[in-house]
Formats: C-alpha cells, structure tokens, sequence
C-alpha cells in the first residue's frame, strides 16, 4: 500500500537547521548528498511505513503511532495516521530526543 506522506513545519525547521549547520562546517556538497539521503529513506516509508521502529523514549510514553528511521546520522520521526504519514522530526541522532520532544510540545503544531 502507497502512503501519502506530510513534511511538517517542524521538520522543515529541522532541515534549514542541519542545512545552515552542515553547510557551515562541512561543504555544500555534504548536505546535497545528506538531503539526498532523507529524501531516499522517506520516499521509502511510501512503501514500507512499519519499517521504522518505536524509539524508547516515544514507547515510554506509551505513543505507538510514533516511529523512526535513521538516514545516515540522523533520524526521521514521523507518525503514521490511516493511509498518511506525518514527519515531525528530522535531526541528528547525537542529538539529546527527550530534550527535542519536549520542545516540540511546547511549540505544538495542529
């Protein structure tokens, strides 16, 4: 089955954030290959939404809709609703989770 899926607005944030930051220190050329990656691995979920897994910090909270899947050194987390797919985080996988989670609850999107 061919799911639908939804970059949103804070997952856009997150790109611009890793776009500024790998551009900065690394190359150009390094975050072009790095979206390459994402892009493959989210085109990916169209097919095979369940192939990510329940990180332990979203399991703890009981959340199950939730997964992830890591695309280089970074993981995308998104939620499955139905026959669509919602990508709410994309970041680095040495980032602190619970830290971002929580701030996403502050900035809460519909």
């Amino acid at each position: 089955m061919t799911m639908r899926i939804f970059i949103l607005e804070s997952a856009e944030r997150d790109l611009k954030e890793l776009r500024r930051y790998l551009i900065d220190t690394f190359t150009p050329k390094h975050w072009q290959d790095t979206y390459a990656d994402i892009k493959k691995s989210v085109r990916g979920l169209q097919e095979f939404p369940r192939s990510g897994v329940i990180p332990d910090e979203i399991a703890q909270l009981g959340l199950t809709q939730y997964r992830q899947i890591l695309s280089g050194k970074n993981r995308i987390i998104y939620e499955i609703r139905a026959k669509e797919i919602y990508i709410h985080i994309i970041a680095d996988t040495r980032r602190d989770l619970g830290s971002h989670l929580a701030k996403r609850l502050l900035e809460r999107e519909p």
